[in-house]
């Protein structure tokens, strides 16, 4: 060893020096401090995590028995949920197949007025349901005074799609929290004065997630009895005038709630679905007649952390964006939009709720734009959910009309207007693409009559064939075929282009 090896090493009296021993503790704590912080580290995201999942009770929303509804309009009979069906009032399985239509949203959203054109090509179409946003903005412009003039506006555009056979699902609409921040939604009065509005991001519906001012508004209603109280009266307002009529299918309770900026998981289970429950609660108070949709958690294709709700007439209303504004960008391959659909569809059966959904779409222009409606029709019939394509009527690529109804994107409504079974006694089943549907029949089926969305502005007349002598009637003003198969006959129907 080296002479300074030797210099180096420290003789018994050193060592035992009060210098050296408070070196050396120095030395320990160092040694011991870095674990101990790893360690209490670690027992923070346990303890945070172990809140996140942390389930919470079922919740129950109070609603009346709806007793003795009122006679339904023609075509048009009151709806209900059984299981995860949507039912008629012959007990026959629903599928409303439709639109959304922003005509009677705020101005800033620019919104084209529906007119009887665009009823009669939905009808004409196969189409029989109309998701029509609404806004709180417009119900409650000033605290406490709800407008009766844009009530009626509703009514109108309701009464107009009612006498086309078309429900109506009203949806009160948010997007960006409110027209005072560019968007739509909320009134005025329900936005938090002082902070700043600063939308920045790489895209609108990121910049809008970022702005101070929406975030703080937003999360002051999901945290406050205050907003949300008035928000609740502005739906009793509506029920009330729709509470006899067949027509409107049901209540969307609020478009697109999302944890931003409150922490994910917990916002479901603390704030997103309790609400729902009051909402079910306060509206079924009034109206107890019609179906009450409930939407997911909108924050991406995140998982929504359901909690399950005792109360008659559910409907899941999740939206379906997969690949269109979520990433990965669909290319082709289904897989990531079949694994979203069936995560809504385990999520509808938590609630438990029947599944419709509400909002789904994708730019037109998109070159892969055919595959993805046809996968997206596909894994929504796989779960027997029926749904509305965002939007009917607007300026773009994603509508089937354009606003001034000069142009018509027939590509688009033709790959939307597939045939399918519109009201299904018990034992019928049915799928076919591309113009084609092939209708099958156990031989235990009900006796009801079937009936079949049958595009006649697309497809022309259908052609029938079958292997049991069954009952058909075909009705080219509702594009609507009605089917009877003798009772205890096993059959096959099937229908195609002429």
């Amino acid at each position: 060893m080296s002479g300074s090896g030797r210099s180096a090493r420290l003789t018994r009296p050193q060592r035992s020096s009060p210098a050296w021993r408070r070196r050396r503790a120095a030395r320990g704590v160092e040694r011991g401090g870095a674990p101990r912080l790893r360690l209490i580290a670690l027992l923070v995201v346990i303890a945070v995590v172990t809140w996140l999942v942390l389930p919470v009770p079922a919740l129950t929303a109070v609603v009346p028995a709806s007793g003795s509804r009122p006679a339904a309009q023609p075509g048009l009979p009151w709806l209900s949920t059984s299981g995860s069906r949507m039912v008629d009032q012959s007990g026959r399985t629903v599928l409303l197949h439709g639109f959304d239509d922003d005509a009677l949203l705020e101005q800033t959203m620019d919104p084209a007025p529906l007119d009887a054109t665009d009823a009669s090509l939905m009808e004409e179409s196969g189409f029989d349901v109309v998701r029509l946003p609404i806004a709180w903005s417009l119900l409650e412009p000033d605290r406490g005074h709800f407008s009766t003039a844009y009530l009626d506006r509703i009514a109108s555009a309701v009464a107009l799609l009612n006498a086309h056979h078309i429900y109506v699902v009203l949806d009160m609409h948010f997007l960006g929290w409110s027209p005072a921040y560019g968007g739509s939604g909320a009134p005025a009065w329900a936005t938090l004065p002082l902070v700043p509005d600063i939308q920045w991001g790489p895209m609108p519906s990121v910049t809008r997630l970022l702005s101070p001012a929406i975030n703080a508004s937003t999360a002051y209603f999901w945290l406050s009895s205050d907003w949300q109280a008035q928000y609740l009266r502005t739906w009793q307002f509506v029920a009330a005038r729709f509470r006899d009529d067949s027509g409107v299918a049901g209540y969307d309770i609020i478009n697109e709630p999302h944890a931003f900026p409150l922490p994910p998981l917990r916002f479901d289970k603390d704030d997103l679905f309790p609400f729902y429950a009051r909402a079910i609660t306060a509206i079924g108070d009034v109206d107890p007649n019609h179906l009450f949709l409930l939407d997911n958690d909108a924050l991406g294709d995140l998982p929504t952390s359901v909690v399950p709700i005792s109360a008659p007439n559910l409907v899941y209303a999740p939206h379906v964006y997969t690949g269109v504004l979520f990433p990965p960008a669909f290319t082709g391959d289904p897989q990531s939009l079949d694994t979203h659909v069936d995560e809504l569809a385990r999520e509808a059966s938590q609630l438990p709720a029947a599944m419709w959904v509400g909002e789904f779409g994708i730019n037109s222009d998109d070159p892969h734009s055919s595959q993805w409606i046809a996968d997206a029709l596909d894994a929504f019939a796989t779960h027997n959910s029926g749904w509305a394509w965002w939007q009917w009527r607007a300026t773009g690529t994603w509508s089937v009309r354009s606003p001034g109804g000069k142009s018509l994107d027939t590509t688009l409504l033709r790959e939307l207007a597939q045939p399918y079974l519109a009201a299904a006694p018990s034992g019928y089943a049915a799928r076919g693409p591309d113009g084609r549907l092939l209708v099958t029949v156990a031989a235990g089926h009900s006796p009801a009559a079937a009936e079949v969305a049958w595009s006649d502005y697309t497809l022309g007349s259908p052609q029938v064939s079958d292997s049991c002598g069954a009952q058909w009637s075909w009705d080219p003003s509702s594009s609507r075929l009605s089917l009877t198969v003798p009772t205890g006959v096993a059959c096959q129907v099937e229908l195609s282009a002429g």
